[in-house]
């Protein structure tokens, strides 16, 4: 009676340990499949973004070429400058000084 127990638990045991195993791979697979598919999705998300900006940035270059020069000008200004530290030296016609003597 008692080797008939120890058997039926350690079958039980068993089974238990086999839907643990059975389970735990299905959410791993489930798991990658959310994330590939989350990536996916961030990836084309991301690529409308830039067609859009790239859009953007061409209407406001056709638009006001002057002004968008100055803009991306600031732009590369500030990327270079990101850490606070930056120092740019600059020629005394260079076109970003230009803008600046004009605010005066």
């Amino acid at each position: 009676m008692r080797a008939q127990r120890k058997q039926e638990a350690a079958k039980l045991r068993a089974e238990g340990e086999e839907q643990s195993l059975t389970i735990r791979a299905q959410a791993a697979r489930d798991s990658t499949v959310l994330i590939a598919e989350a990536e996916r999705d961030a990836q084309r998300l991301r690529g409308e973004g830039d067609a859009d900006a790239a859009r953007i940035y061409g209407k406001a270059g056709s638009a006001d070429p002057s002004f968008y020069a100055f803009y991306r000008s600031l732009e590369a200004y500030r990327g270079s400058m990101t850490d606070g530290n930056g120092v740019i030296v600059l020629d005394k016609n260079d076109p970003f000084l230009q803008y600046r003597m004009n605010d005066r």
